[in-house]
């Protein structure tokens, strides 16, 4: 009998399978084919434990629930899957920064909230906050402007990292 367990484990175990199908396609470098860890050890842990539980719902005694699809909110799914479309499609020409706030204050904003001071200190908080952690604590280069201005943006960043590697000199015990 399908219940909507049943057919969110269904549908799990496909999404699972392909991913950890895909998973043994990630690229690693020749030295890094012999370590415990490396860029495919967690997607083929996921990938696995996702099939292992769905097939584990899949055969197990269900409660005999019937599938009831009537009261959900199927208008806002669609507008996050649509909002997260879009965010993908702008996030290089607007940058990380812009994009990401738009992005959170449509979401915020899709599931009911509409104060302006509640949207705008809910995300431009986590969105510089995030940003600084992948440039500075992760050093990953993340764009933060639009295209339009890269070259300036890129100066004012380079001008920034600058002070953060002062800054960690201090702590250091290094100075400047």
């Amino acid at each position: 009998m399908l219940t909507k367990d049943r057919i969110g484990a269904l549908l799990m175990l496909v999404f699972c399978a392909a991913y950890w199908a895909l998973a043994y396609q990630i690229k690693i470098l020749p030295f890094q084919r012999m370590q415990a860890f490396n860029a495919q050890t967690m997607p083929l842990v996921l990938g696995g434990a996702g099939v292992l539980l769905s097939l584990a719902i899949l055969v197990s005694p269900g409660t005999g629930e019937k599938l009831d699809v009537r009261g959900y909110r199927w208008g806002v799914g669609v507008a996050m899957l649509g909002l997260m479309v879009a965010y993908g499609l702008l996030l290089t020409p607007l940058g990380f920064i812009i994009a990401t706030t738009l992005f959170l204050i449509g979401g915020f904003v899709i599931l009911g909230e509409r104060s302006p001071l509640t949207l705008l200190l809910a995300s431009l908080p986590l969105v510089f906050g995030f940003w600084l952690l992948m440039t500075q604590g992760l050093d990953v280069y993340v764009s933060p402007c639009p295209i339009t201005v890269k070259a300036e943006c890129d100066a004012a960043v380079s001008d920034m990292r600058e002070g953060f590697k002062a800054l960690r000199g201090m702590f250091d015990g290094k100075g400047t």
